[in-house]
């Protein structure tokens, strides 16, 4: 799933390109991706893009209209750029193409998804807060105005695992499974500490992992185009989806534990003292 720096990534190459640029063209051909009606989606064309911005997960394209393109890519959706945008007809139900949108100088960019269960949203609204995702956001961990004292505020009293916490979109914006897993192994912390239960020292870590760890997963994205994305983000991983590698930390293997739709990646030596997690969501540590 892309996360904050990806779709940071995705945000910087759009709006590089496309600012002052004419949108000629916007095809929804997966109609359940578009989760509005009133502007629709023809009120885009014509428009001119005036900036590009990012709320969470969420990709945000202005126009000079008042109408907006926001996207959310979901679990398997991605973004696919085109300097000349192809002149084929997207057939319904027969592609992985969700939205084709196309621009004045014959760029554009086509919305996939894979897999069966189709989650990408589209939205064309004229205010962000209209989406309910955008409107119910905590805040961003990379704004100038998130410090120590905001995280410990947010930790307060939550008797929740903090890897929940972490990516929990109404507490923090932006933060995934994968960039939870790095956060908490550069802040040698348990995927199954309680939030509440944080010591100081421990949310210093924290705090200082979490901005560390965005910071560069950002710049690693920034200016690469969206097809590099990806393979920039599992490059840059340390122990998300490196089950049974070496720790590059202390060299102890890399485990997994497993749920019914994703796993989280840890290391036992750097994280919880040596001891393995269970297998299941709310186990404690073995014993």
């Amino acid at each position: 799933m892309p996360e904050m720096p990806e779709v940071q990534g995705l945000v910087d190459y759009l709006g590089g390109r496309l600012v002052g640029r004419r949108i000629t063209k916007a095809r929804v051909s997966a109609i359940s991706a578009l989760k509005t009606y009133d502007p629709p989606i023809e009120s885009l064309e014509g428009a001119t893009v005036t900036a590009a911005s990012r709320h969470g997960k969420f990709v945000d394209l202005a126009t000079d209209t008042g109408t907006r393109l926001v996207f959310h890519l979901a679990k398997a959706g991605w973004l696919r750029w085109y300097d000349t945008l192809p002149a084929t007809v997207i057939r319904p139900g027969k592609t992985p193409i969700a939205l084709r949108i196309g621009f004045d100088d014959d760029s554009g960019f086509d919305l996939t998804e894979a897999g069966t269960k189709k989650s990408l949203a589209v939205y064309v609204v004229r205010d962000p807060a209209e989406v309910a995702g955008i409107a119910r956001l905590g805040p961003d961990p990379l704004d100038p105005s998130f410090d120590r004292a905001t995280l410990a505020g947010l930790l307060a009293g939550r008797r929740t695992q903090i890897k929940g916490v972490l990516r929990d979109q109404s507490i923090v914006a932006g933060i995934g499974n994968a960039y939870s897993d790095e956060i908490l192994h550069a802040a040698r912390m348990s995927p199954y500490a309680l939030a509440a239960n944080l010591d100081d020292e421990e949310v210093d870590r924290l705090y200082a992992a979490l901005s560390a760890t965005l910071t560069e997963a950002v710049s690693a994205a920034s200016g690469k185009p969206p097809a590099d994305l990806k393979d920039a983000k599992r490059r840059g991983m340390r122990v998300h989806g490196r089950r049974g590698e070496a720790c590059p930390v202390c060299g102890d293997e890399v485990r997994s534990v497993f749920f019914a739709d994703n796993s989280l990646e840890y290391c036992p030596t750097c994280q919880t003292g040596g001891k393995l997690l269970a297998d299941r969501r709310l186990s404690r540590l073995l014993k």
